[in-house]
């Protein structure tokens, strides 16, 4: 293990809302039909419901991983693109790599056992659960604990988790918690929305294929994550 420091990303889609079995629509519906007034709010909240499946380990999967070493300003992002044959290339020190949900996630895990530091914006509120969550699915087992203790002096020496969401937000302390986008924006940092594609719209572009339009919008994110590290690290970290 190295005293290296890992950057990580992910993004996921969900399933087909119609091609799930009876009895899981209606565990995934019953709140709303409760919830609704009238059938007109709840075609409305169906129609949100049917677009966030990708936000649960229950009914979503990964389907891009992003990795980038925060001293050498390397990474990898490893993808899906189903039905296609991509070789692997590089774009400015990322590699990218196609393979499968089960592969990215074994390979991720591997990965991580040579890091002791890993940062992240918003992980231990959805990517870290999300990848725990679809790695036991898949009969794989995390090397590290990123989800140990809420607080950094509660982490373990090899596996420490700094989510720039919390930090910045003194866990809560602020009201708002605000987006990367608008930490990005705050701090001068390009923001991964500035190429006008957003964490809401992978869903779509995964089902159109442009696959290599999430990869690449996924180094987006993991750049703005490593810029505000450094922020961070440099005049809030103590």
């Amino acid at each position: 293990m190295s005293n290296g420091k890992l950057v990580f990303d992910i993004e996921t889609v969900g399933e087909n809302f119609e091609s799930l079995d009876k009895a899981t629509q209606e565990n995934l519906t019953r709140w709303i039909r409760k919830e609704s007034s009238g059938e007109e709010e709840y075609k409305v909240a169906l129609t949100e419901l049917k677009s966030g499946l990708g936000f649960s380990p229950l009914t979503g999967e990964v389907v891009v991983i992003g990795v980038l070493d925060h001293h050498r300003n390397e990474g990898v992002v490893y993808f899906q693109a189903p039905g296609e044959r991509h070789e692997e290339w590089t774009e400015e020190g990322i590699t990218f790599k196609q393979t499968t949900e089960k592969e990215m996630l074994r390979r991720f895990w591997d990965g991580a056992e040579k890091y002791n530091c890993f940062v992240s914006f918003n992980g231990r509120g959805f990517d870290v659960p999300f990848l725990m969550i679809r790695s036991a699915v898949h009969g794989i087992r995390p090397t590290k604990d990123l989800m140990r203790g809420r607080y950094i002096y509660q982490h373990s020496p090899g596996a420490i988790h700094i989510d720039l969401q919390d930090q910045l937000s003194f866990y809560g302390a602020l009201r708002r918690k605000g987006s990367l986008h608008l930490w990005s924006r705050v701090f001068g940092i390009e923001s991964p929305k500035a190429s006008g594609i957003t964490g809401d719209d992978v869903g779509a572009l995964y089902k159109a294929k442009k696959f290599t339009d999430i990869a690449r919008y996924n180094v987006g994110d993991l750049r703005a994550t490593n810029e505000l590290y450094k922020r961070w690290e440099e005049y809030l970290s103590f």
